[in-house]
């Protein structure tokens, strides 16, 4: 595939901005995470993988500002966010467990261009791992992969807690076939009957379930700095070139 489309798809990226959202749907993700569907009527759509800022301003104007992964890829004017509650957070606790339908938010966004993928743009496989809510944005590629159906091979490692914790599960499990492998780890708990060993990813269980080096798959890592920090080192140990590794952290408060 030439370069153009590559360069087309650059010079076209939505231009990041302030927005005011208002809250049109909420529900639980996970037990200590929502979901949060947005109407933003000047938002310009993003890219898969990209993120935002959330903004909250208390009645005596103190703010406080956190980034998070969008769930969404277009269409414009609609934002999907899964947020994790972080139980010592200025923001997080807010929106998981304060926020209702008609609020309205500030968001500053889109934002990010090295951690997004684009259907079309190239046609080596793709490799996605998530550690916890780190899956967010890596589902955002996922669902916009089947949407355009881009002929790309993708895969998503994702090591969750318990079955409960399992971020998009019906989607995921929806997306899973030919064009879209699925593969979960537990590690603390998982469905009666399931065959695997519960416990942590290994540098070998890695190894397993992911595209080998050799297939020159382009790898997207998103979770906890610890997570990606380990999976990144283990990825380059197996051959992958550091160039073909992008990594992406939460923590947002």
């Amino acid at each position: 595939m030439s370069a153009q489309p590559a360069a087309s798809a650059r010079r076209s990226r939505p231009r990041a901005a302030w927005h005011v959202a208002t809250v049109v749907e909420t529900r639980h993700e996970t037990p200590d995470a929502a979901r949060l569907v947005l109407d933003v009527p000047t938002w310009p759509g993003s890219e898969a993988g990209s993120h935002l800022d959330v903004r909250l301003t208390a009645p005596d104007g103190y703010q406080a500002s956190r980034s998070y992964s969008i769930a969404s890829s277009t269409p414009a004017g609609q934002v999907v966010l899964a947020i994790d509650e972080l139980p010592d957070g200025e923001v997080s606790p807010f929106l998981v467990r304060e926020v209702r339908p008609g609020d309205q938010l500030e968001l500053h966004g889109p934002l990010g261009a090295f951690f997004v993928w684009r259907p079309g743009e190239s046609t080596r496989p793709v490799q996605l791992v998530a550690g916890g809510s780190g899956v967010v944005p890596l589902y955002a590629m996922a669902a916009a992969h089947g949407a355009t159906g881009d002929d790309s091979p993708f895969r998503l490692l994702y090591s969750v807690r318990t079955p409960a914790d399992v971020f998009f599960a019906d989607e995921l499990a929806a997306l899973a076939g030919p064009a879209f492998g699925l593969d979960l780890v537990y590690t603390r708990k998982a469905p009666d009957g399931w065959p695997d060993a519960v416990g942590r990813l290994t540098r070998e269980s890695l190894a397993a379930r992911t595209i080998p080096a050799a297939e020159q798959p382009r790898v997207y890592v998103c979770g906890s700095t610890g997570f990606v920090e380990t999976v990144a080192g283990w990825l380059q140990e197996l051959g992958h070139p550091a160039a073909d590794i992008h990594t992406e952290r939460f923590g947002g408060l």
